[in-house]
C-alpha cells in the first residue's frame, strides 16, 4: 500500500520509499443569492436539491459559514483575496461599465495556485472589474467563460444592460443553452481536459439570481407552489442542483474523486427585501436578508468535501468565512497565504487533526450605515437606525436584543469593531479621481 504524505509537505524531500500525494484538484462552486434555508439539507421542503445535499454529507457541513459581506462583488473580492475587502477600499457593486475592480495588488486565489502549478479556470460570473487589468485571465485564471458584470439574461447571449457572455480576455462567445446548464457544460470539458494534473476550477452560478428565468421543463415541477416568484426561483434551484450533479459526475467518471476537494457555497444570503434583487428565497430561521448585516445576509450555505480526507456526514457549528478558503488552499498546494491575508487555514480541521479552531472575532461593514461583529457566541450589528446584542449561538434568529442588559459586552464588541475599522479604507472609485 503507498503512504502518502499531507499537501502541505509537497516540495520537501521525500524519504525513500514514500511517495509523496499530489496536490488535490479544488473544485470551488459558489452560488448567488442562494436563501440559507432553500436545499433540502438546510430544511427545504418545497422542493429537492439531492446533488448539492451530497456535498455536505460526503464531507462536512458548516452550519455557521459566513461570508464577508451581503452582496455580490464585494464578497466575491473577500473570497477571491482573502483579505476584508474593506481592506483595500471595495466597498460596493461596480455597475456595468465601471472602471474599477479588484486592484491589481491584491493576489487572487487562482494567481496563487497557478504559480505552484496548477491550472485555473473560471467559469460563470466575475464582478470583480470588466476592464482589462481586472478581467479573470489577467488575475492568473487560464480560462474564463462567463459575463464580466453583476447579473445576466439566463437565454441571451447579448444582455442590453448588462453586457455580452464572453471566452478568455472578453472575446464574445456563444450561449446555446441555459446558461447554468452551459456553464456545467464547460465546467465538464475543463475536468476532462485537466484531469492528469492539479486544477484550480471556479464555478460560479449566477443562479438564482435575478433575472427570474427558469427552463419550461423545470418550471412544470413547480407548479404546487403559489407563489409565482418562488416557484421560479425553486426552478432555478433545481436546474442549479442538477447542473452541480453534472459536474459531480464528470469528476467521478474522471476517476479523481479522492483526490478532489469540494466547497460549495453562497456569495451572500437569499434576496428578500425590495432592493436586493428580491428573487423569492428563504433565509429561515435567520433573520434578514442580502444587503443586511443580520445572519441572513452573510451566513450561507457552505459545504467542503474531499473524499478519503474529510469524514462524511460532519455537522459543525464552529463559525467559519469565506476569507478561511485562501490560506486552506495554499497549505494544500503545498505553500503559503501572503502575510496579510486575513483568514485562518482550515486544513487540520478538515483532516479531523484537531476538533477546534484559535478563538477569533469576525467583523464587517457595509457602507456606513452598516456594522456587525461576533466574538464568540455574541453579535453586535447596527444596521441604521436599528441596533442589536445578541446571543447567535442561542438565538441565530436575531429575535432577543440583548442590548439594553449587557453594557460591558456590548461595549466589548463596538470597541473591537472600531479597532478592527480604523485599518480600513473608504471606497475609492478610480473614475472620480
Amino acid at each position: 500500500m503507498k503512504r502518502y504524505l499531507p499537501a502541505v509537505f509537497l516540495g520537501t524531500c521525500v524519504a525513500a520509499g514514500v511517495q509523496a500525494a499530489p496536490n488535490p484538484n479544488i473544485v470551488l462552486i459558489v452560488a448567488d443569492d442562494l436563501g440559507y434555508g432553500d436545499l433540502s439539507i438546510q430544511g427545504c421542503k418545497e422542493f429537492s436539491t439531492p446533488h448539492i445535499d451530497s456535498i455536505a454529507q460526503a464531507g462536512i457541513r458548516f452550519t455557521s459559514g459566513y461570508v464577508t459581506c451581503p452582496v455580490c462583488a464585494p464578497s466575491r473580492a473577500g473570497l477571491m483575496s482573502g483579505r476584508y475587502q474593506d481592506r483595500f477600499g471595495f466597498s460596493g457593486n461596480p455597475e456595468p461599465g465601471a472602471k474599477w475592480g479588484l486592484p491589481a495588488g491584491e493576489q487572487t486565489i487562482a494567481s496563487m495556485l497557478k504559480a505552484t502549478g496548477y491550472r485555473t479556470a473560471a467559469f460563470g460570473k466575475w464582478h470583480l472589474g470588466e476592464d482589462a487589468p481586472y478581467r479573470p485571465t489577467a488575475r492568473g485564471f487560464d480560462e474564463f467563460y462567463g459575463f464580466l458584470s453583476g447579473m445576466h439574461s439566463y437565454f441571451k447571449a447579448e444582455d442590453p444592460k448588462w453586457g455580452p457572455i464572453v471566452r478568455g480576455d472578453a472575446e464574445p462567445a456563444k450561449l446555446d443553452k441555459y446558461l447554468t446548464f452551459k456553464l456545467a457544460d464547460e465546467a465538464c470539458a475543463f475536468v476532462e481536459s485537466a484531469k492528469d494534473n492539479p486544477f484550480f476550477l471556479y464555478l460560479a452560478f449566477n443562479a438564482p439570481h435575478t433575472p427570474m428565468e427558469a427552463p419550461p421543463e423545470y418550471l412544470a415541477k413547480t407548479k404546487q407552489i403559489k407563489d409565482r416568484r418562488r416557484a421560479t426561483y425553486a426552478a432555478m434551484v433545481m436546474a442549479l442542483d442538477d447542473a452541480v450533479g453534472q459536474v459531480l459526475k464528470s469528476i467521478a467518471d474522471a476517476g479523481i474523486e479522492e483526490n478532489t476537494l469540494i466547497v460549495f457555497l453562497s456569495d451572500n444570503g437569499g434576496a428578500t427585501i425590495d432592493g436586493s434583487e428580491r428573487n423569492g428565497s428563504s433565509n429561515a430561521p435567520l433573520r434578514g436578508s442580502k444587503a443586511q448585516l443580520w445572519e441572513g445576509g452573510i451566513r450561507v450555505p457552505f459545504f467542503i468535501s474531499w473524499p478519503g480526507k474529510i469524514s462524511a456526514g460532519q455537522i459543525i457549528d464552529v463559525p467559519i468565512i469565506s476569507l478561511d478558503l485562501f490560506p486552506t488552499f495554499a497549505a494544500l498546494a503545498g505553500t503559503e497565504a501572503p502575510a496579510k491575508a486575513d483568514g485562518l487555514d482550515l486544513s487540520e480541521l478538515l483532516r479531523g487533526e484537531i476538533k477546534n479552531l484559535p478563538a477569533r472575532d469576525f467583523f464587517w461593514r457595509f457602507y456606513d450605515t452598516q456594522a456587525a461583529v461576533r466574538s464568540g457566541d455574541m453579535k453586535w450589528v447596527r444596521i441604521a437606525p436599528d441596533r442589536g446584542l445578541y446571543n447567535i449561538s442561542e438565538d441565530c434568529a436575531e429575535a432577543s436584543n440583548l442590548i439594553d442588559h449587557s453594557g460591558a459586552e456590548l461595549e466589548k464588541l463596538r470597541s473591537l469593531w472600531q479597532a478592527w475599522d480604523q485599518k480600513n479604507i473608504r471606497q475609492i472609485l478610480p473614475q472620480e479621481k
